[in-house]
């Protein structure tokens, strides 16, 4: 793409103030370290940390520092009207976030700051969807459809629905990832409830979210898969398979490991089967990993896309965000009531207004049940104050 300076036109007001924030606040949240570092030090000096916590606060470091100067870079693009490279920017800034609220989850638990950090992921969400080139598209679309007779617009849409994009199987926006998250959310738990059954002839509730019939676990899998696999959708079936197996088996491998050092949680324990990696993951699962990698590329995907697409256009934007406004909450009851559920197993007695709410609604009796595949361990946890 040609990301010359008035490419899509005049950028908007607010995004040019987005863009002098971003230059002013990416140096300024430097200072954040300083809280954080002496955080960690004192628990050093208390001795609560151990070797592997040390690693995860340098990656914290580096992430942080990292941010900091890519939030300047996506200033400049975007006073500039650099869309192309402010939508790179904004989209790995997006990923850089979500590290950070992991790595300080692992090593100081739940906490206000994470609220800056939600309002940021959503706030670079919005800023990608709108310099999004696809998207963009599509708005500029509707605003032509608006001029056409009813054939005219039936055709224009059908043009726009088999139009390839430039790079890859699918474009990588926000609409297309999300709902391949929910749908995936749904199928895999689906996949686990008749896994488990057909071997052990009972039910377990599998589900990983608070709310709702879904396993996250297989919504970010189905992420992590389509970005990767994106450009070898055309690629041998044993290249998809084994680029799937590995991808599957390090996401596998780290989910368990997150959760553990985050609440000293084990979901799966593999222990003693063949090719078990710290219990986390193991042979016979990669290749599980690989033959669904190889299905969802070859045989779901591209149905489910046709699917995607029927949500009318003039529908699009308020049905994607109302639902993904309903699993952000999920999600972050979901986290607060897990971090609760930790601080409670690690002998503190609710103090905060949130803590009691959790305590009230969602106790361990209820946690045990709804979480039926979680063991929990407060001194696997990586935290200073396990």
């Amino acid at each position: 793409m040609n990301d010359t300076v008035n490419e899509e036109g005049r950028l908007p007001v607010p995004l040019k103030v987005f863009g002098v924030l971003s230059i002013v606040g990416g140096p300024a949240s430097l200072g954040d370290l300083a809280p954080v570092i002496f955080s960690f030090v004192q628990g050093v000096g208390g001795g609560t940390y151990r070797t592997a916590s040390i690693v995860i606060f340098a990656g914290l470091m580096a992430v942080l520092t990292s941010s900091a100067v890519l939030f300047v870079f996506l200033g400049v693009r975007l006073l500039r009207n650099r869309r192309a490279h402010a939508a790179q920017a904004a989209n790995t800034l997006a990923a850089l976030t979500v590290l950070a609220v992991i790595g300080t989850l692992m090593l100081f638990g739940l906490s206000a700051h994470h609220i800056g950090y939600l309002v940021q992921i959503v706030i670079l969400v919005a800023v990608t969807s709108y310099l999004d080139p696809q998207l963009h598209e599509e708005r500029r679309l509707q605003r032509k459809l608006k001029k056409m007779d009813k054939e005219q617009r039936s055709e224009e849409r059908r043009l726009a629905r088999e139009r390839k994009p430039k790079k890859g199987f699918i474009t990588l926006n926000f609409f297309n990832l999300f709902w391949i998250f929910v749908v995936c959310c749904v199928l895999g738990l689906i996949i686990e409830v008749l896994f488990h059954f057909a071997l052990y002839h009972e039910y377990q509730d599998r589900a990983g979210l608070l709310f709702g019939p879904f396993s996250p676990i297989y919504g970010f899998g189905a992420l992590l898969m389509t970005i990767a696999l994106n450009r070898f959708h055309d690629k041998p079936v044993w290249v998809v398979f084994l680029v799937s197996a590995v991808i599957g088996g390090a996401f596998e491998y780290f989910t368990s490991w997150i959760m553990e050092f985050s609440f000293g949680i084990r979901a799966w324990d593999y222990s003693g089967t063949f090719l078990s990696i710290d219990g986390r993951t193991n042979f016979v699962f990669m290749v599980m990993w690989g033959v669904l990698g190889v299905a969802w590329i070859k045989l779901l995907l591209p149905r489910l896309l046709k699917l995607i697409n029927l949500i009318p256009w003039n529908w699009r934007y308020a049905v994607t965000a109302v639902c993904a406004g309903l699993m952000l909450v999920d999600g972050v009851m979901t986290v607060q009531s897990i971090d609760c559920w930790y601080a409670r197993s690690a002998g503190k007695a609710p103090d905060t207004p949130i803590e009691e709410f959790y305590a009230k609604h969602f106790d361990n009796a209820y946690m045990e049940h709804r979480f039926q595949t979680m063991t929990m361990d407060v001194n696997d946890a990586a935290r200073a104050d396990r």
